[in-house]
């Protein structure tokens, strides 16, 4: 019995000292929702791996545009004559050369037609395109977890609220029932029912204080801050009660979707590609010149060595004829990919409309839980007044006091619940439909 009641103790001091050092102290961070989904869009890792991805593929861009640009390079190389040629005039035998040949120059080469290239450089510029898509649907993703996540902790304050104050009437009852049996008033079963009432209604109270600990953790977590820094999240689920409104009013349509728009990119990518394979067949044509010096001796006396300098120029047209299939296969391939991708296009569609019936049916149903739980509250509200004041006058019974705030407990806690589902469930549609984007500015 003195550890239980040790045990509470503890308890309650520890859910003191978080009360007060998440709320008064002084290295405490406030957020509100809109301040919670810029930390995470500045912190979190998943963004920031978006983000890279985003300049990596601009970074291919650039590189694949530099192939429209003339190559320009120097080269040097060395030949060292390990056996002469020898050449022939009539019976006579000669050889020709020098041991030691040397040459140095630069060259530049530009392709005039090569619509292989320009077709990649097309998909290149696609690449970028569904890389800043993905990056945007890492950012919808965030925002939705981040909402509901902060839905959560407004959750978990608000059923701790309940909680206490379901136990603050439990402890005044009791303290009430204790008063009218010290007088004579109240027999020893209510004393003990209300006093059974009363440590009933600790448990719940201080799993709704861990709660909160839980709930800020995993918002920390979520949007990138340190577990051990303090923050206090503004507001309560009252505040959205504005935001439940009729389910009829959204538009279902998943076109926004950010993995449909990243499937329609792919398709684009692969009508390219198709284009790209095709144009392995069309000639190319291109043009290079070189200057060059060149050094032939048998000696590596190199002040004596004469260089001659040298220059070309190149015009080099290449016209496909047999490649054994290749080009035929590739074309083959990319096409069987074309028709996966729209296969895999047209599940996605089916899937999120699914998805988007579902969501829609439960905030219907949500609507309906909130409706009633709002109706009944007030009722509540009334009747444990009403049981109040019938006990204060004792014209009433505990039980019915007691079934009156069960009731009232009831009522509020379904009004908080139905809140929160409707916020996780709207948050939830947003991101299907492609409608959550945030500003960070």
């Amino acid at each position: 019995m003195r550890r239980a009641k040790i045990t509470k103790l503890l308890v309650a001091v520890a859910a003191t000292l978080f009360v007060s050092s998440s709320v008064w102290g002084q290295d405490t961070l406030h957020l509100t929702l809109e301040d919670a989904l810029k930390v995470a869009l500045s912190e979190n890792i998943s963004v920031k791996v978006a983000d890279k991805e985003v300049k990596r593929t601009e970074y291919a861009k650039k590189g694949t545009y530099a192939s429209l640009f003339p190559q320009i390079d120097f080269s040097g190389t060395y030949q060292r004559a390990i056996k002469k040629q020898t050449m022939y005039m009539g019976d006579q035998s000669f050889q020709i050369g020098r041991d030691n040949t040397w040459s140095a120059g630069f060259s530049a080469a530009l392709p005039l037609v090569n619509v292989q290239l320009w077709k990649a450089i097309q998909i290149t510029g696609m690449d970028v395109e569904l890389a800043v898509e993905k990056a945007k649907g890492s950012r919808q993703d965030l925002v939705a977890q981040v909402q509901q996540a902060f839905y959560g902790v407004l959750l978990a304050k608000d059923l701790y609220n309940v909680y206490k104050e379901n136990y603050d009437n439990a402890s005044d009852n009791y303290n009430d029932v204790k008063g009218k049996f010290d007088t004579g008033l109240a027999s020893k079963f209510e004393l003990l029912s209300s006093e059974v009432a009363m440590k009933n209604a600790e448990p719940n109270m201080y799993d709704a204080q861990n709660n909160i600990v839980l709930a800020n953790w995993k918002l920390k977590a979520l949007i990138g801050i340190d577990l051990d820094q303090n923050i206090a999240c503004e507001g309560s689920l009252a505040d959205y009660e504005s935001v439940v409104r009729d389910v009829a009013s959204y538009d279902t349509s998943v076109e926004n979707n950010s993995t449909v728009k990243q499937l329609e990119i792919q398709e684009r990518m692969l009508s390219k590609n198709y284009e790209m394979q095709l144009a392995k067949y069309y000639p190319t044509l291109a043009a290079q010149v070189g200057y060059n010096w060149i050094a032939m001796e048998d000696n590596f006396k190199f002040s004596n060595y004469k260089w001659n300098p040298y220059s070309t120029g190149t015009i080099a047209l290449t016209i496909p004829i047999f490649s054994g299939g290749q080009r035929y296969n590739e074309l083959r391939k990319t096409r069987v990919q074309q028709e996966q991708l729209a296969l895999q296009k047209e599940d996605a569609i089916r899937q999120l409309e699914i998805s988007v019936m579902q969501v829609l049916n439960s905030l219907e149903t949500c609507l309906k839980q909130y409706d009633a739980a709002q109706k009944t509250i007030e009722a509540a509200q009334n009747g444990y007044e009403i049981a109040k004041s019938r006990f204060d006058v004792g014209s009433g019974t505990l039980l019915e006091l007691q079934d009156a705030q069960l009731g009232l407990l009831q009522a509020r806690l379904n009004l908080n619940q139905s809140v929160y589902t409707y916020m996780t469930l709207k948050s939830n549609l947003d991101k299907i439909l492609g409608v959550n984007e945030f500003n960070e500015k």
